[in-house]
């Protein structure tokens, strides 16, 4: 679906933040380390492909070409949703390749919300991450997304009683994402308070997901030759620019590193190095980024994403020469000038 599904009045925020130039960095572009480490482990740079793919046929050659890609070049990596893979044994491949791909970098599972606030299924958690040996578990919180889809499952009580028990019983750090519609301080603080280990904000203004399911719902009432336009579609279209961009949410959860030990991890509309640089310097431990990264593995292959990746590298290391920052630490205290309006 590409552009057909970005937000259409709003950004991430990231066209209103601006660097201010140091005409006088006084250190020397090859000295500037991108550098990082990511649930204990090393990385060339703060930057992850995000969970997007697995549990269908495609997706073993697309984790495993996107894994080896990540390990190539010191990425990390999140899988697909694996709610399939705790009711099928099926497509466990699809999920396995990645590891065996990259033995050695942060590799994220990945399951949602609704599912997480079920027992059941808490109680078989621990398959998904030995299915892939991952570093941790994210849980996807995707209210919005439930609400539109026609099948979907809107149903939200208990979710953080069931993170709470798997951040005690898991045996992995617990990572938070929205998928799109961004974490408020608000709920970052709740999160934190019963032991995530990291928030990944997933702000407004990348992929637009309440997009992405009006868009499916027309398809699905054409096909059925149903008229699209229904008072319940209709109304759907209102919520396609839900949500907080990204750089409000850096903006309210980075005060809350003064209280808890977290790691902070921005996505949504991050389109550049640049976008990634400006994240960091809004308080974000790494940038994260799904769709543009697929996208480009399907349409170029292989080669386009390592030069890609490689370009987000050299554009965050240009920035931080132009800020006078030698290491990321550094540049997450970088000045910025920020317009009020998004």
């Amino acid at each position: 679906m590409g552009e057909r599904v970005a937000f259409r009045g709003k950004t991430a925020g990231f066209d209103r933040v601006e660097f201010i130039h140091n005409a006088l960095p006084e250190i020397d572009f090859a000295d500037v380390s991108t550098a990082t480490t990511f649930l204990g482990k090393p990385l060339s740079m703060p930057q992850m492909i995000s969970c997007m793919t697995g549990g269908y046929a495609e997706a073993e050659r697309l984790n495993r070409e996107l894994a080896e890609v990540c390990e190539s070049l010191r990425v990390a990596l999140g899988v697909g949703s694996q709610r399939q893979a705790l009711e099928s044994t099926a497509h466990h491949a699809t999920f396995r390749a990645a590891r065996q791909a990259a033995p050695t970098i942060p590799l994220v599972g990945n399951i949602g919300a609704a599912e997480v606030a079920q027992a059941s299924v808490r109680a078989n958690l621990r398959l998904l991450v030995d299915l892939i040996e991952a570093d941790a578990l994210t849980v996807h919180l995707n209210p919005l997304q439930e609400l539109l889809q026609p099948e979907g499952t809107p149903a939200f009580r208990g979710v953080l009683l069931g993170i709470e028990e798997i951040v005690r019983t898991l045996g992995v750090p617990i990572i938070v994402k929205e998928v799109g519609a961004g974490i408020s301080g608000a709920v970052a603080k709740r999160l934190l308070d019963v032991g995530v280990a990291v928030i990944d904000v997933a702000g407004a203004g990348g992929t637009s997901w309440a997009g992405v399911e009006i868009l499916r719902a027309e398809q699905q009432a054409h096909h059925l030759g149903q008229a699209s336009e229904t008072l319940q579609s209709t109304g759907r279209h209102e919520f396609w620019d839900w949500g907080l961009p990204t750089v409000e949410c850096l903006r309210q959860i980075r005060p809350l590193k003064t209280l808890h030990t977290f790691t902070l991890v921005a996505s949504g509309g991050v389109h550049s190095g640049v976008d990634a640089a400006k994240a960091l310097a809004l308080g974000a431990d790494m940038a994260a980024t799904a769709r543009y990264m697929l996208q480009t593995l399907k349409e170029q292959g292989q080669s386009a994403l390592e030069a890609l990746l490689l370009a987000w590298k050299h554009q965050l290391q240009s920035v931080m020469f132009l800020t006078g920052s030698a290491n990321i630490q550094q540049l997450q205290t970088a000045e910025l000038l920020i317009s009020s309006a998004y």
